[in-house]
């Protein structure tokens, strides 16, 4: 038997601003950071778990709070236990009633429990000395229709026809894996796409981006129409009629705004429009969804919960989910949007390209090929090459593709150097630029004769 002996919590922030990486029309100025957490146990093996929730700066400190809030749940607990059934831990955490009073299952609890969650499962892969992908893809179905909470979702699926999309499955698993091996998994990236680079850093990173093997690259669109019509004019030309363009305007519109927007886009054929409204508009992504069809609408990245993802489904607002490592909670409920998916029939291409969300989904979406939906068929994972050389198992992505991780984990663990420059505002990279953006601030201010003057 051991025991959770600490719950570690870290503010980690990375001035990615500066550059105007990961910028678009809601998000102008990002800096990309991990609400990051470390849970460590009295076993003799020394494995720690490591997960994180995803944040754009500031209310890192909110987040992180919040993932510290949750240490008495599980400090000093059997880590036996614990890992032994995951779906029960799920609903220790999930099911707290005065937890969801903060949501129900939404919001910074939720995410905080989904980082709890996932530094579990990473710890039980390490244990395993597996990586997670194919420690959930050697699962036995019924072992992981028990990781998911069917509540609220039996109108649309039961636990009966979860069972059996994974035993329909179950025979190709072995043929799968080989191939994952041999393939790897496609993916796109967003890298030339941000909304603040110039028109020539866009032409250089997209054809870059060909370069490398990508067979799509997206756009972040929705700040000014005559901008966007000139960015996507550019990308068309310089990538040529076979790369495909899918385009993000990060929930900048309204419905009829998405639709007439959408209409002076599509000449550049579009491969699919992300989360052109409100993420919790089921209604409204359902009326941009016919508006623009046969334009695809894809969104997910910031949808709370498995909830409304069933709720978009039914309604048919998408036809590209996309999951995200760290916005709902954890692993065993992206196993449950997965799964209804794959009822469902819809494609899921993963949000990514934030701090440490390459790392951890392509472990879903490789989970997914061999164990779920048994395809790749334009499916492909989100690639942005920020910040990758801050983990100990960076991604491996070549020839336009993700090659599975073999290192045991789920691929979240920073490195402990970067954990100590990164911490904000302590941390010696924000004390340099916080003292830098001091001295710029004296040297700014008006002098007497100015003033005078």
């Amino acid at each position: 038997m051991s025991i959770i002996t600490s719950v570690e919590t870290h503010d980690i922030r990375f001035p990615t601003s500066q550059h105007l990486d990961g910028s678009d029309a809601m998000n102008p100025d990002p800096d990309y950071s991990a609400a990051y957490l470390v849970i460590r146990t009295d076993h003799e093996d020394g494995l720690a778990g490591h997960g994180f929730v995803f944040t754009i700066g500031r209310g890192n400190d909110v987040e992180t709070a919040a993932v510290a809030a949750l240490e008495g749940h599980i400090l000093g607990l059997d880590v036996e236990e614990l890992l032994g059934d995951m779906g029960a831990t799920w609903k220790l955490l999930a099911h707290d009633s005065q937890l969801r009073w903060l949501g129900p299952e939404k919001g910074v609890m939720h995410m905080a429990i989904g980082a709890v969650v996932n530094a579990l499962w990473d710890l039980k892969a390490k244990r395993a000395k597996k990586p997670l992908w194919q420690l959930l893809a050697e699962m036995a179905p019924e072992e992981l229709v028990a990781l998911v909470d069917f509540r609220y979702l039996t109108d649309a699926l039961t636990p009966e026809e979860a069972l059996d999309i994974l035993r329909a499955a179950e025979p190709g698993r072995e043929a799968r894996t080989r191939q994952l091996l041999a393939e790897g998994y496609p993916g796109y990236t967003t890298t030339p796409g941000w909304l603040g680079y110039s028109d020539a850093k866009l032409s250089r990173l997209a054809r870059e981006a060909v370069a490398d093997g990508f067979k799509q690259i997206k756009l972040k669109v929705g700040d000014n129409l005559q901008d966007d019509i000139r960015r996507l004019r550019t990308a068309r030309a310089t990538v040529g009629p076979d790369i495909k363009i899918a385009v993000d305007a990060n929930q900048r519109w309204d419905v009829e705004t998405a639709i007439e927007w959408m209409g002076h886009l599509a000449p550049y054929d579009i491969a699919w429009i992300e989360e052109p409204t409100s993420p919790d508009d089921v209604l409204g992504h359902a009326a941009i969804a016919r508006g623009i069809a046969p334009i695809p609408v894809a969104t997910g990245e910031h949808v709370q919960n498995r909830v409304v993802f069933k709720q978009m489904l039914q309604a048919k607002s998408l036809e590209v989910l996309q999951i995200d490592a760290s916005r709902v909670a954890g692993v065993n409920e992206n196993v449950a949007i997965l799964l209804l998916a794959a009822k469902f029939g819809v494609r899921v291409c993963p949000h990514a390209g934030g701090v440490g969300l390459c790392e951890a989904v392509q472990h879903l979406s490789m989970f997914d090929f061999v164990s779920v939906s048994g395809t790749k068929d334009d499916r492909m994972i989100e690639f942005v090459d920020h910040l990758h050389e801050h983990f100990i198992t960076p991604i491996d992505v070549h020839d336009g593709c993700y090659w599975p991780p073999a290192t045991p984990g789920g691929g979240s663990e920073m490195l402990a150097e970067s954990l100590a420059e990164y911490t904000f505002p302590d941390g010696p990279v924000w004390t340099a630029l916080n003292r830098q953006a001091a001295k710029n601030a004296v040297e700014a201010e008006p002098t007497k004769e100015t003033v005078g003057s």
